[in-house]
């Protein structure tokens, strides 16, 4: 395609060809986002065709922000409706008492660093469904704890409490990593 607008123009009519090209540009960038929010990569493949399905039959772009990010809010929006349908959302709501220890932050961010990208993915995917969500709408998405709580209908505090849960998470298997890796 020679430029966007063309791609978009293509797109609004239906074309084949500019929905083949929009998916060539966005999937892989798109599955890794699926992939991070379902924590499955069948799920993911899911996710991403149902997203592409509703960008293709409803496009409803207004060039009101960026293409690219209009495509990552379907696939975010299509992620957590999956998940909300799959009922994985239930654990959403933390006691105080199962938040793990905080551990040095300082030292397990700088750690981090040594870790490879795809194996902190791994970890992001690994993580349950409640923190996994919160996490990447919160590091991600740079959504608020408001925005947050609004978008997945919980209190702004069980947001919070997701994310603290998440990064304590993160930062346990970092650590482990390093340390085993050091070995």
């Amino acid at each position: 395609m020679e430029n966007e607008i063309e791609l978009i123009e293509g797109c609004r009519a239906g074309k084949n060809f500019a929905q083949r090209e929009l998916y060539t540009l966005y999937s892989r960038q798109m599955l890794a986002l699926c992939y991070r929010y379902t924590g499955d990569l069948d799920a993911a493949h899911d996710v991403l065709h149902d997203g592409f399905v509703k960008i293709f039959t409803h496009f409803t772009f207004r060039g009101e922000c960026s293409l690219a990010t209009w495509v990552t809010r379907v696939m975010v929006t299509q992620a957590i409706d999956y998940l909300r349908k799959q009922q994985r959302f239930s654990r959403l709501v933390v006691c105080e008492e199962q938040l793990p220890d905080v551990l040095d932050e300082a030292s397990v961010a700088e750690s981090g660093g040594q870790v490879p990208e795809e194996v902190l993915m791994k970890f992001v995917a690994d993580l349950p469904d409640g923190c996994r969500t919160v996490f990447n709408l919160y590091v991600f998405e740079e959504k608020s704890h408001k925005e947050i709580a609004e978008l997945l209908h919980i209190k702004e505090h069980s947001s919070a409490s997701q994310l603290h849960r998440a990064k304590c998470m993160l930062m346990k298997r970092i650590k482990e990593y390093t340390e085993y890796e050091g070995r």
